[in-house]
Protein backbone atom coordinates (compact mmCIF):
# COMPACT_ATOMS: atom_id res chain seq x y z
CA UNK A 1 0.00 0.00 0.00
CA UNK A 2 1.15 3.56 -0.67
CA UNK A 3 2.38 5.39 2.43
CA UNK A 4 0.40 8.33 3.78
CA UNK A 5 3.55 10.52 3.66
CA UNK A 6 3.86 9.95 -0.08
CA UNK A 7 0.18 10.71 -0.65
CA UNK A 8 0.34 13.96 1.29
CA UNK A 9 3.47 15.06 -0.62
CA UNK A 10 1.67 14.36 -3.89
CA UNK A 11 -1.32 16.43 -2.77
CA UNK A 12 1.02 19.30 -2.04
CA UNK A 13 2.60 18.87 -5.45
CA UNK A 14 -0.79 19.22 -7.11
CA UNK A 15 -0.82 22.74 -5.71
CA UNK A 16 -3.89 22.75 -3.51
CA UNK A 17 -3.92 26.08 -1.74
CA UNK A 18 -2.94 26.26 1.89
CA UNK A 19 -5.50 27.74 4.22
CA UNK A 20 -4.94 27.09 7.90
CA UNK A 21 -7.76 29.32 9.10
CA UNK A 22 -11.28 27.94 9.06
CA UNK A 23 -13.21 29.13 6.02
CA UNK A 24 -16.88 29.26 5.15
CA UNK A 25 -16.51 26.66 2.44
CA UNK A 26 -13.53 24.34 2.98
CA UNK A 27 -11.82 22.55 0.13
CA UNK A 28 -12.71 19.15 1.58
CA UNK A 29 -15.50 17.91 3.87
CA UNK A 30 -15.42 14.40 5.31
CA UNK A 31 -18.65 12.95 6.67
CA UNK A 32 -18.01 10.40 9.42
CA UNK A 33 -20.86 7.98 10.19
CA UNK A 34 -20.74 7.59 13.96
CA UNK A 35 -23.94 5.65 14.75
CA UNK A 36 -23.60 3.90 18.14
CA UNK A 37 -19.85 4.45 18.20
CA UNK A 38 -19.85 6.05 21.64
CA UNK A 39 -16.39 6.68 23.08
CA UNK A 40 -14.80 4.53 20.38
CA UNK A 41 -15.21 7.35 17.84
CA UNK A 42 -12.71 9.56 19.71
CA UNK A 43 -9.43 7.85 18.67
CA UNK A 44 -10.60 7.53 15.06
CA UNK A 45 -11.49 11.23 14.86
CA UNK A 46 -8.09 12.06 16.34
CA UNK A 47 -6.42 9.94 13.62
CA UNK A 48 -8.41 11.75 10.94
CA UNK A 49 -7.46 15.13 12.37
CA UNK A 50 -3.76 14.25 12.45
CA UNK A 51 -3.88 13.04 8.85
CA UNK A 52 -5.82 15.97 7.42
CA UNK A 53 -3.82 18.53 9.41
CA UNK A 54 -0.71 17.52 7.45
CA UNK A 55 -2.36 18.46 4.14
CA UNK A 56 -2.20 21.80 2.34
CA UNK A 57 -5.93 22.48 2.07
CA UNK A 58 -8.78 23.58 4.29
CA UNK A 59 -10.97 20.79 5.62
CA UNK A 60 -13.76 19.93 8.00
CA UNK A 61 -15.15 16.80 9.63
CA UNK A 62 -18.92 16.37 9.75
CA UNK A 63 -19.67 13.89 12.53
CA UNK A 64 -23.09 12.27 12.11
CA UNK A 65 -24.38 11.31 15.55
CA UNK A 66 -28.00 10.53 14.71
CA UNK A 67 -29.69 8.37 17.33
CA UNK A 68 -32.77 6.29 18.02
CA UNK A 69 -35.00 8.09 20.50
CA UNK A 70 -35.15 6.39 23.88
CA UNK A 71 -31.92 4.42 23.33
CA UNK A 72 -28.89 4.52 25.62
CA UNK A 73 -26.60 5.68 22.78
CA UNK A 74 -24.06 8.19 24.12
CA UNK A 75 -22.72 9.06 20.67
CA UNK A 76 -24.55 12.43 20.37
CA UNK A 77 -22.90 13.69 23.56
CA UNK A 78 -19.50 12.37 22.52
CA UNK A 79 -19.47 14.00 19.07
CA UNK A 80 -20.83 17.25 20.54
CA UNK A 81 -17.82 17.44 22.87
CA UNK A 82 -15.45 16.73 20.00
CA UNK A 83 -16.98 19.58 17.98
CA UNK A 84 -16.75 21.98 20.92
CA UNK A 85 -13.01 21.26 21.15
CA UNK A 86 -12.18 21.83 17.47
CA UNK A 87 -12.97 24.52 14.89
CA UNK A 88 -12.68 21.91 12.12
CA UNK A 89 -15.50 19.70 13.40
CA UNK A 90 -19.23 20.11 12.88
CA UNK A 91 -22.03 17.75 13.84
CA UNK A 92 -25.32 16.45 12.51
CA UNK A 93 -27.40 15.10 15.40
CA UNK A 94 -31.04 14.18 14.83
CA UNK A 95 -33.51 11.49 15.91
CA UNK A 96 -33.20 8.79 13.29
CA UNK A 97 -35.74 8.62 10.49
CA UNK A 98 -33.84 5.90 8.63
CA UNK A 99 -30.72 3.82 8.87
CA UNK A 100 -27.24 4.13 7.33
CA UNK A 101 -28.40 5.68 4.06
CA UNK A 102 -30.39 8.36 5.85
CA UNK A 103 -27.41 9.19 8.06
CA UNK A 104 -25.19 9.39 4.98
CA UNK A 105 -27.55 11.73 3.14
CA UNK A 106 -27.95 14.00 6.16
CA UNK A 107 -24.18 14.28 6.52
CA UNK A 108 -23.47 14.84 2.82
CA UNK A 109 -26.24 17.42 2.58
CA UNK A 110 -24.56 19.35 5.42
CA UNK A 111 -21.05 19.14 3.94
CA UNK A 112 -19.73 22.41 2.46
CA UNK A 113 -16.49 21.42 0.73
CA UNK A 114 -15.63 21.57 -2.95
CA UNK A 115 -15.05 17.84 -2.52
CA UNK A 116 -17.15 15.89 -0.05
CA UNK A 117 -16.53 12.38 1.21
CA UNK A 118 -18.03 9.78 3.51
CA UNK A 119 -16.44 7.11 5.66
CA UNK A 120 -17.61 4.75 8.40
CA UNK A 121 -16.59 5.73 11.90
CA UNK A 122 -15.51 2.28 13.07
CA UNK A 123 -11.92 2.74 11.90
CA UNK A 124 -11.85 -0.23 9.51
CA UNK A 125 -10.92 2.03 6.60
CA UNK A 126 -7.54 3.74 7.20
CA UNK A 127 -7.21 7.54 7.03
CA UNK A 128 -4.70 7.30 4.20
CA UNK A 129 -7.43 5.86 1.97
CA UNK A 130 -9.12 9.26 2.16
CA UNK A 131 -6.00 10.99 0.90
CA UNK A 132 -5.59 8.37 -1.85
CA UNK A 133 -9.15 8.94 -3.10
CA UNK A 134 -8.86 12.71 -2.99
CA UNK A 135 -5.48 12.65 -4.73
CA UNK A 136 -6.88 10.44 -7.49
CA UNK A 137 -9.81 12.82 -7.96
CA UNK A 138 -7.47 15.80 -8.24
CA UNK A 139 -4.86 14.25 -10.52
CA UNK A 140 -7.24 12.50 -12.91
CA UNK A 141 -10.00 15.12 -12.91
CA UNK A 142 -12.61 12.62 -11.73
CA UNK A 143 -16.10 13.31 -10.37
CA UNK A 144 -16.26 10.38 -7.94
CA UNK A 145 -13.64 8.13 -6.37
CA UNK A 146 -14.05 5.13 -4.13
CA UNK A 147 -12.00 2.28 -2.73
CA UNK A 148 -12.18 -1.45 -3.24
CA UNK A 149 -10.99 -3.86 -0.57
CA UNK A 150 -8.04 -5.99 -1.70
CA UNK A 151 -7.20 -7.21 1.82
CA UNK A 152 -10.00 -7.94 4.29
CA UNK A 153 -9.52 -8.82 7.96
CA UNK A 154 -13.24 -8.89 8.81
CA UNK A 155 -13.88 -12.61 8.48
CA UNK A 156 -15.53 -15.11 6.16
CA UNK A 157 -19.12 -14.06 6.94
CA UNK A 158 -18.67 -10.48 5.74
CA UNK A 159 -16.66 -11.59 2.70
CA UNK A 160 -19.44 -13.96 1.63
CA UNK A 161 -22.11 -11.26 1.96
CA UNK A 162 -19.96 -8.83 -0.02
CA UNK A 163 -19.21 -11.38 -2.75
CA UNK A 164 -22.89 -12.26 -3.22
CA UNK A 165 -23.96 -8.63 -3.26
CA UNK A 166 -21.32 -7.52 -5.74
CA UNK A 167 -22.09 -10.46 -8.03
CA UNK A 168 -25.79 -9.53 -8.02
CA UNK A 169 -24.92 -5.92 -8.75
CA UNK A 170 -22.78 -6.79 -11.77
CA UNK A 171 -25.43 -9.21 -13.07
CA UNK A 172 -28.29 -6.75 -12.79
CA UNK A 173 -26.59 -3.53 -13.86
CA UNK A 174 -24.02 -4.84 -16.30
CA UNK A 175 -21.06 -2.59 -15.51
CA UNK A 176 -17.86 -3.31 -13.64
CA UNK A 177 -17.38 -1.55 -10.35
CA UNK A 178 -15.47 -3.42 -7.69
CA UNK A 179 -16.78 -3.65 -4.12
CA UNK A 180 -19.79 -1.37 -4.38
CA UNK A 181 -20.15 -0.82 -0.60
CA UNK A 182 -16.52 0.11 0.03
CA UNK A 183 -15.65 3.50 1.49
CA UNK A 184 -14.45 6.18 1.55
CA UNK A 185 -16.36 7.61 -1.37
CA UNK A 186 -15.41 11.13 -2.46
CA UNK A 187 -17.37 13.23 -4.93
CA UNK A 188 -17.34 16.81 -6.15
CA UNK A 189 -20.08 18.60 -4.30
CA UNK A 190 -21.61 20.09 -7.44
CA UNK A 191 -21.91 16.53 -8.84
CA UNK A 192 -23.36 15.20 -5.59
CA UNK A 193 -26.17 17.75 -5.85
CA UNK A 194 -27.17 16.14 -9.17
CA UNK A 195 -27.58 12.65 -7.70
CA UNK A 196 -30.79 13.31 -5.74
CA UNK A 197 -30.26 10.29 -3.50
CA UNK A 198 -33.30 8.71 -1.87
CA UNK A 199 -32.10 5.59 -0.03
CA UNK A 200 -32.44 5.43 3.74
CA UNK A 201 -30.76 2.06 4.22
CA UNK A 202 -27.73 0.00 3.13
CA UNK A 203 -28.55 0.54 -0.55
CA UNK A 204 -27.18 4.10 -0.38
CA UNK A 205 -23.66 3.05 -1.42
CA UNK A 206 -24.99 1.35 -4.55
CA UNK A 207 -27.34 4.22 -5.33
CA UNK A 208 -24.44 6.69 -5.41
CA UNK A 209 -22.60 4.64 -8.04
CA UNK A 210 -25.72 3.84 -10.08
CA UNK A 211 -26.82 7.47 -10.22
CA UNK A 212 -23.27 8.56 -11.08
CA UNK A 213 -23.29 6.12 -13.99
CA UNK A 214 -26.68 7.35 -15.20
CA UNK A 215 -25.33 10.89 -15.20
CA UNK A 216 -22.16 9.92 -17.06
CA UNK A 217 -19.81 10.95 -14.26
CA UNK A 218 -16.14 9.97 -14.33
CA UNK A 219 -15.48 7.36 -11.65
CA UNK A 220 -12.18 6.08 -10.28
CA UNK A 221 -11.26 3.32 -7.84
CA UNK A 222 -8.26 2.70 -5.63
CA UNK A 223 -7.34 -0.30 -3.41
CA UNK A 224 -7.55 -0.37 0.37
CA UNK A 225 -6.76 -2.66 3.32
CA UNK A 226 -9.92 -3.25 5.36
CA UNK A 227 -9.20 -3.94 9.05
CA UNK A 228 -11.12 -5.97 11.59
CA UNK A 229 -13.43 -4.14 14.02
CA UNK A 230 -12.54 -5.14 17.57
CA UNK A 231 -14.94 -2.72 19.25
CA UNK A 232 -18.35 -4.07 18.20
CA UNK A 233 -20.09 -6.61 16.02
CA UNK A 234 -21.19 -5.91 12.47
CA UNK A 235 -24.48 -4.11 11.83
CA UNK A 236 -24.80 -6.16 8.63
CA UNK A 237 -27.01 -9.07 9.70
CA UNK A 238 -28.04 -12.14 7.64
CA UNK A 239 -31.21 -10.41 6.50
CA UNK A 240 -28.98 -7.81 4.84
CA UNK A 241 -28.59 -10.09 1.82
CA UNK A 242 -32.37 -10.14 1.34
CA UNK A 243 -32.50 -6.37 1.81
CA UNK A 244 -29.69 -5.85 -0.72
CA UNK A 245 -31.34 -8.20 -3.21
CA UNK A 246 -34.74 -6.56 -2.84
CA UNK A 247 -33.29 -3.07 -3.29
CA UNK A 248 -31.24 -4.07 -6.32
CA UNK A 249 -34.18 -5.73 -8.03
CA UNK A 250 -36.60 -2.92 -7.26
CA UNK A 251 -34.19 -0.22 -8.43
CA UNK A 252 -33.12 -2.15 -11.53
CA UNK A 253 -36.59 -2.86 -12.85
CA UNK A 254 -38.23 0.39 -11.77
CA UNK A 255 -35.49 2.22 -13.72
CA UNK A 256 -35.95 -0.01 -16.74
CA UNK A 257 -39.59 1.06 -17.00
CA UNK A 258 -39.00 4.79 -16.67
CA UNK A 259 -35.51 4.85 -18.19
CA UNK A 260 -32.49 6.66 -16.71
CA UNK A 261 -32.40 10.45 -16.67
CA UNK A 262 -31.20 12.06 -19.88
CA UNK A 263 -27.56 13.06 -19.90
CA UNK A 264 -26.40 15.99 -21.98
CA UNK A 265 -24.13 14.82 -24.76
CA UNK A 266 -24.87 11.16 -24.10
CA UNK A 267 -21.77 10.71 -21.95
CA UNK A 268 -20.93 7.34 -20.45
CA UNK A 269 -19.18 6.13 -17.35
CA UNK A 270 -15.39 6.06 -17.25
CA UNK A 271 -13.75 3.90 -14.60
CA UNK A 272 -10.05 3.93 -13.77
CA UNK A 273 -8.08 2.07 -11.13
CA UNK A 274 -4.69 2.36 -9.46
CA UNK A 275 -4.19 -1.39 -9.76
CA UNK A 276 -6.06 -4.63 -10.32
CA UNK A 277 -5.45 -7.53 -8.00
Amino acid sequence: MISITYLIRRLRHVGIRNNIARVTEPHFSLVVLCYRSGQNIIPFVERLQRTLSRCNFSWELVLVGNYIEGSDDETPQVVTKLAEASDNIRTVIRPKQGMMGWDMRMGLDAARGTYIGVIDGDGQFPPESIIACLLKCELEDLDLTKTYRVIRDDGLYRRIISTVYNAMFRLLFGFKVRDINSKPKIIRRDKYELLHLESDDWFADAEIVIRARELGLKIGETPVHFSVNDNRGSFVKPKAILEFASNLLRYRFSRSKSGPPAVAGGSTISITRDCDR
